[in-house]
Order: structure tokens, then C-alpha cells, then sequence
């Protein structure tokens, strides 16, 4: 049986981090966020505030537990 990612509900694929910080950079320079996210199915990842951060956007997000 074959899936298309749309047919999933996206819950299912809803990672959320409760101390991360995210990086737009891989030297570590540039902080987009710091506090709990949540990574979407998409590749989305929503911050604590609602605002949406493109994956396009993220180099990395260290997990701060």
C-alpha cells in the first residue's frame, strides 16, 4: 500500500522540543529562536510565539534539555 504525505494527518509527525535553540547559521552566529518548538510534518517549525519558520530558513536546532 502506497501513502501520499498529504493523505496523513500531520499530527502524526509533530516533534516538539520543550529547551531548543534554532540556528540560521552552522557557525552558531545567528539565533532565530530560543525556547520550545514544535517540528511540523512539513518541515515547518513553529515557535512558542506562533510564528512559522520556513526549513529552507534553519541550519540546525540543538536540543538545550
Amino acid at each position: 500500500m502506497v501513502f501520499s504525505p498529504m493523505s496523513l494527518p500531520q499530527e502524526l509527525f509533530v516533534h516538539e522540543i520543550d529547551h531548543a535553540v534554532v540556528y540560521g547559521d552552522a557557525e552558531k552566529e545567528t539565533i532565530l529562536h530560543e525556547g520550545s518548538v514544535r517540528i511540523l510534518g512539513n518541515g515547518w517549525v513553529e515557535v512558542s510565539s506562533g510564528r512559522l519558520f520556513s526549513p529552507n530558513a534553519i541550519h540546525h536546532i540543538d536540543d538545550e534539555r
